[in-house]
């Protein structure tokens, strides 16, 4: 006879998940902490992003002086042929003496060069505003990252919390279903109900078979995009409640996405980035001035050894008249990047607008979902101890009694479901808003600080810096 207390299970995924074998359990926080440390993606963004922090310092040197630095040393060789004025006797006759030698010459160069650029037309400034452009909607993609980091793993998290629900649902199906069969055929032999009764369980048990093996299948994929994901197994999960600071209407939710989403924010310093790039190509048709001086010591050993020092100052200025035209057709290009990155900005903010609103009635969706079903488990129970009991005083079938049971396995399958897509659909709220982040999330990590490199190399003059591969 079958025994309730093996099927009557709560419809809720906590209760569901007590009943699993003991393992390693890890939370969705810990999950996300363990992905924020490690996961290869975010890692490689920051890395990026620390590159594109250079881009400031490059900027700057333009205001800074060039040294250098010069010698060489020279040693030339001449030859001179002499020939005699007065004929010398030979006994051929008389004749003119010729004499040849070789001269060396030694010559030691040294100098110094410095050049200050002072005016450049306006090109440094504008450098220097587009790179520093360029670092803040890098900063705004490694926000972009990370969200949509920490949203895989709240998904693949979620995965493995249903697949492993529905899988012990499908064991808790099989065992009810096996004691049915049990006690059909016992019923059978005493004749109390037919050969069809037993087919009929027979039947229903073999499909709970299959669907135990699919259960099974489901959780070992759950699994492996849970290791690719956070980048260890974990063998238990354990249902997480929604996130905080969720919006309270959709018109709030909104709000704070048209203020805070780092999508809108990387497409606006992109468009920011491209108009500054309009003033630096201008710069190139504008006069140029800088100031170089140089020194130099010559030593002479040309006979008597002499010294020479040499210094000048140069001011020069250079003034473009003509290049062939590549400066204008960049300039023409430029400013049509720029119309580019605007339309790239109006067209993020209509597509943050659109996931946020498609998150926000997902969450309502499933959050009404779950409650129905929810409600469905409780009415399912009671229908099916009703249906058991009539069975056993001859007023239902076997067959009403597997048609209950059923009906409450498809409840409470579907309730894991929507269990799953309100958590998810809370994520992706949270990241369409901009909020899902280790810090509004309040991971145990050291938070990465991306304003922290930027500060250390900003006025650097010289330094080789260090190999960051293995940084955070």
């Amino acid at each position: 006879m079958m025994q309730r207390n093996h099927w009557l299970v709560s419809g809720s995924i906590l209760a569901i998940l007590v009943t699993a074998i003991p393992a390693r359990s890890e939370t969705l926080s810990e999950a996300m902490a363990t992905a924020y440390a490690t996961n290869p993606t975010l890692l490689s963004e920051r890395a990026k992003l620390r590159s594109a922090d250079e881009l400031v310092p490059q900027a700057l040197a333009n205001w800074r002086p060039s040294v250098s630095l010069s010698g060489n040393y020279t040693r030339s060789y001449y030859y001179e042929s002499i020939t005699s004025g007065s004929a010398v006797p030979t006994p051929q006759g008389s004749q003119q003496v010729t004499q040849t030698g070789a001269v060396a010459y030694n010559n030691e160069t040294m100098g110094v060069t410095v050049t200050q650029p002072i005016y450049r037309g306006g090109r440094t400034v504008a450098q220097t505003r587009q790179a520093e452009a360029q670092v803040e909607a890098e900063r705004a993609n490694l926000r972009v990252t990370e969200g949509q980091v920490l949203l895989n793993v709240a998904t693949v998290y979620m995965n493995l919390v249903q697949a492993q629900a529905v899988l012990q649902l499908s064991i808790n199906n099989e065992q009810v279903l096996q004691r049915q069969l049990d006690a059909t055929e016992d019923r059978f032999r005493v004749g109390e109900v037919t050969r069809t009764d037993v087919a009929q369980s027979q039947s229903r048990l073999a499909a709970a078979h299959a669907d135990r093996t699919q259960a099974e299948g489901g959780v070992r994929t759950a699994r492996a995009a849970y290791l690719q994901t956070v980048g260890h197994d974990a063998d238990r999960t354990e249902a997480p409640l929604e996130p905080p600071k969720l919006p309270g209407s959709v018109t709030e939710a909104q709000g704070v996405a048209g203020a805070e989403s780092p999508a809108i924010g990387y497409a606006r310093n992109n468009y920011q980035a491209a108009v500054e790039g309009i003033d630096l190509i201008q710069g190139e048709l504008l006069p140029q001035v800088a100031v170089s001086g140089s020194a130099n010591r010559i030593y002479n050993f040309d006979g008597p050894q002499s010294l020479e020092n040499t210094a000048q100052v140069v001011v020069g200025v250079t003034v473009p008249l003509y290049q062939q035209g590549q400066e204008y057709a960049r300039l023409r290009g430029q400013k049509e990047t720029a119309a580019q990155m605007r339309h790239s900005l109006d067209q993020a903010e209509r597509d943050v607008l659109e996931s946020t609103t498609a998150a926000w009635e997902a969450l309502q969706t499933a959050r009404a979902r779950r409650a129905s079903y929810q409600s469905q488990i409780k009415a399912a129970e009671i229908a099916l101890e009703g249906v058991s009991q009539e069975s056993r005083v001859g007023s239902r079938t076997v067959l009403d009694v597997l048609n209950a049971e059923q009906e409450l396995l498809n409840a409470q399958v579907n309730e894991v479901q929507a269990a799953h897509d309100q958590m998810v659909a809370a994520f992706q709220l949270l990241n369409a808003e901009g909020r899902l982040s280790a810090e509004q999330m309040e991971l145990a990590v050291d938070f990465y600080d991306p304003a922290r490199h930027y500060e250390d190399v900003r006025d650097k003059w010289a330094g080789f810096g260090e190999r960051s591969d293995l940084r955070n």
